[in-house]
C-alpha cells in the first residue's frame, strides 16, 4: 500500500504534514491538499489555542496521550509538521481516515 504524501516514516514514529484551518465551524479532518492533510479546528489562532486544539484532536483520534503528538514545525504558520511518537504510518492512516 502506498502512503499518502502527508505521511513520512521515521525510526521512532511518523511525521504528519498538516494545513490547519482555525476558526472553523467544527473540528474535522478533511481531505489531502497536495502534500498536506487539511484539518479544521474551532479554536482561534491566538495564544497557540489552535495548535493546542490540533494536538488534542489528533491525540483523541489516535487514542493516545497528548505527549505522543508533538508539533515540531509551523508554530505560527498554517502549514505544520507533527511527530506522532511510536506510531506506524499505516496505524495513523487507519485511525485518521476511519473515525
Amino acid at each position: 500500500m502506498a502512503l499518502p504524501n502527508y505521511l513520512r516514516v521515521q525510526s521512532d514514529g511518523t511525521l504528519l504534514a498538516v494545513k490547519l484551518q482555525p476558526r472553523a465551524s467544527a473540528n474535522a479532518i478533511g481531505e489531502a491538499l497536495g502534500d498536506e492533510l487539511r484539518i479544521k479546528v474551532t479554536a482561534p489562532p491566538v495564544d497557540a489555542a489552535a495548535n493546542q486544539a490540533l494536538v488534542e484532536m489528533l491525540a483523541d483520534r489516535l487514542d493516545c496521550s497528548r505527549s505522543r503528538v508533538e508539533l515540531i514545525r509551523g508554530h505560527t504558520s498554517r502549514h505544520k509538521t507533527l511527530k506522532l511518537h511510536g506510531f506506524k504510518p499505516e496505524e495513523v492512516l487507519a485511525k485518521i481516515t476511519n473515525p
